[in-house]
């Protein structure tokens, strides 16, 4: 897998960040069961809770257009340091992606971490557990 490009596809969205009060920009990009990327970025609002983040953003944008599987997701943040998804995020993360699916957090193309989405997320609750 290519995650250099992923990782270019969340930067192309991390430019795209509307952050008015963080000043803190994200993207996100993910790859999806049909081979297609999308990507996403933070989107703030003056009413905090209507935040939206770039994981979310991308995430939506896909399903949004039928797409019901992650391959992978790349997230970048500050350059300086890792940012990893929030907890909502790797939540809604969960709900269309398996176990061992590989989430990479970047500061740039040669600096990036590769998690497993399990690893970042033990233990989550999932539509396998509202099936009885």
């Amino acid at each position: 897998m290519n995650f250099e490009l992923l990782i270019q596809e969340a930067f192309k969205g991390r430019e795209k960040a509307y952050v008015p009060y963080s000043n803190f920009k994200v993207g996100a990009a993910i790859l999806t069961d049909s081979g297609k990327i999308y990507n996403g970025c933070n989107i703030e609002n003056a009413s905090y809770g209507a935040t939206n983040c770039a994981e979310r953003t991308a995430i939506f944008k896909a399903v949004s257009e039928g797409e019901k599987e992650i391959k992978a997701i790349a997230v970048v943040g500050s350059p300086e340091e890792y940012t990893f998804p929030c907890g909502i995020c790797r939540q809604v993360i969960s709900e269309f992606a398996k176990e061992d699916t590989p989430v990479i957090i970047a500061k740039n193309e040669n600096e990036f971490l590769v998690n497993r989405l399990d690893e970042i997320l033990p233990g989550a609750f999932t539509k396998k557990d509202l099936i009885k």
